[in-house]
């Protein structure tokens, strides 16, 4: 059951798609509000 579960995450890992902007993970993770990956501050908010 094993062999067989690992042979499907090999055969499903050639389909993932990769991560793009993983360097803004951090931030996400952290809660900084971000729009089109582009952090937005209070200044921001304030200025529209």
């Amino acid at each position: 059951m094993l062999t067989m579960i690992y042979k499907m995450g090999l055969c499903a890992e050639d389909s993932w798609r990769k991560l793009r902007g993983f360097r803004h993970l951090a931030k996400v993770i952290e809660g900084v509000k971000l729009k089109d990956g582009i952090e937005v501050t209070e200044d921001d908010k304030a200025a529209a």
